[in-house]
């Protein structure tokens, strides 16, 4: 298995949220850096979602937002994407399958992360 290291930014957008509704709106922007020798391809993605009521939601495809990038050693590649919850705090946790150029697929953990609205404790 290859080593990547993941680096995840949130953040609560309040103009694209309806708390009334229970609709509250996430962005994430994932960094995901090629520590090895060795490029890789990001193949595919698993998310579990988790909201503060302890609903789950899983989520898996094909890439990152339309894209299966190669990363080159000592490189990294960074996207953005969104989650919506019916609360205003939850969780995401997953993985990405990377496939090693020459064969072989792999997965890298993406440790659990918060999403919360600022000033929200649950």
């Amino acid at each position: 298995m290859l080593r990547f290291q993941i680096h995840v930014d949130t953040r609560y957008l309040d103009d694209r949220s309806l708390p009334d509704e229970n609709k509250y709106v996430f962005a994430y922007t994932i960094t995901i850096r090629n520590l090895d020798t060795q490029p890789a391809k990001l193949i595919n993605r698993y998310w579990l979602i988790t909201d503060g009521n302890g609903k789950t939601t899983e989520v898996s495809g094909a890439g990152v937002v339309g894209q299966q990038p190669t990363i080159q050693p000592g490189s990294e590649y960074s996207y953005t994407s969104g989650a919506v919850l019916e609360s205003p705090v939850g969780t995401m946790e997953g993985h990405y399958e990377m496939e090693v150029q020459g064969g072989g697929n792999f997965k890298t953990p993406v440790p659990i992360f918060r999403l919360a609205v600022p000033k929200v404790v649950n």
